[in-house]
């Protein structure tokens, strides 16, 4: 079968090799999935580029925790999946349900064991989330990072309800699921970027408000003084090169719910806004449990809700698709077919 390793981590991808795999079989509690398609997060550029320098994965490695497939096979202890369910990857596969424990989150898809970037692949068959009929595989292969944190970060953890208000930085996969998800949940989404062509497509998804950081770089004010006193929820995907403003923006009470190091890993923070407002500032780590993936895949079919693509690239196009989204221009997901 044809796979994609990460053989070794460069500053151009080119450790990112096409190979040929024996096809897997599945054990007797796993799932064999044929792989339609995959998508790209920051995480998986982290783990190829060795000037990104990702903590925790194992190489060679197949890339990728983002996928969507059928299953072909199951292991004689599987009777919760069939031969030609639709499913996606999990990010964590020992994480099933409940707290997220150190051991549960020890093990990830795409980092230190196998991902999703090969025809096929075995995973634990409790592992695997049913996909909505409504999504194709491309669309299903958005949602094991970047859906399921997002959704994990205002529902499951912030418990968002209708009325409140959410900030999104930018317009990348997780920041358009969270604009996505808070509008579905009847809250006021507001949303920065540097393009005013990304804004206005944010606007179409519902945000209420749009804020270009380049014209506004002092957001963190702009934001406050826009809603009053600030927003309930910051989704915060720039690390410390946005923290101290993403704390301006928010709310006494308010939650930030950190999520990447998009801007850089180096920076101070002071933690007077955290103290002098109440702030909850939680780390979202090991992205959800299956049950979360249920949940949001649930609320997903009610709504009908799909997720944007910003661009299909092929199988035999991945070290273009990872440089295209370490260029930042996309908005929303980066899939590669895997037909």
């Amino acid at each position: 079968m044809r796979a994609y390793e990460v053989q070794t981590a460069t500053s151009d991808y080119e450790g990112v090799v096409q190979v040929d795999r024996e096809r897997p079989e599945p054990g007797a509690d796993e799932a064999l999935v044929r792989l339609r398609a995959a998508s790209l997060n920051y995480r998986d550029l982290a783990i190829a580029n060795a000037d990104l320098a990702y903590p925790g994965a194992s190489l060679p490695v197949v890339p990728l925790s983002d996928g969507a497939g059928e299953v072909v096979a199951v292991g004689d202890d599987v009777d919760r999946l069939a031969e030609g369910d639709r499913v996606a990857t999990p990010f964590a596969p020992d994480w099933i349900a409940g707290e997220g424990t150190r051991e549960k989150m020890a093990r990830t898809t795409g980092g230190n064991v196998d991902g999703a970037l090969a025809e096929y692949a075995v995973f634990p068959a409790e592992s695997l989330a049913v996909l909505p009929d409504h999504l194709s595989y491309e669309q299903g292969a958005t949602l094991s990072c970047a859906g399921l944190t997002a959704w994990r970060a205002l529902v499951e953890d912030g418990d968002l309800t209708a009325g409140e208000t959410v900030l999104a930085l930018g317009t990348g996969g997780v920041s358009t699921f969270a604009l996505q998800f808070a509008t579905l949940q009847g809250a006021d989404v507001f949303v920065t970027s540097s393009s005013d062509e990304k804004l206005e497509v944010a606007r179409d998804l519902g945000a209420e408000w749009t804020l270009n950081y380049e014209e506004t770089p002092d957001w963190g004010e702009a934001v406050r003084e826009r809603t009053d006193g600030g927003v309930d929820h910051v989704i915060e995907v720039g690390g410390p090169g946005t923290l101290e403003r993403s704390l301006e923006a928010a709310a006494v009470n308010g939650h930030v719910h950190l999520i990447g190091v998009l801007s850089g890993q180096d920076g101070r923070v002071h933690p007077g806004p955290m103290l002098h407002k109440a702030l909850t500032v939680e780390g979202v780590m090991g992205v959800g449990s299956r049950a979360m993936f249920d949940r949001m895949n649930r609320a997903m079919a009610a709504a009908e809700m799909e997720p944007v693509i910003d661009r299909t690239f092929g199988f035999d196009e991945v070290r273009e698709a990872y440089r295209y989204v370490e260029a930042g221009e996309h908005q929303g997901k980066v899939v590669i077919s895997l037909e």
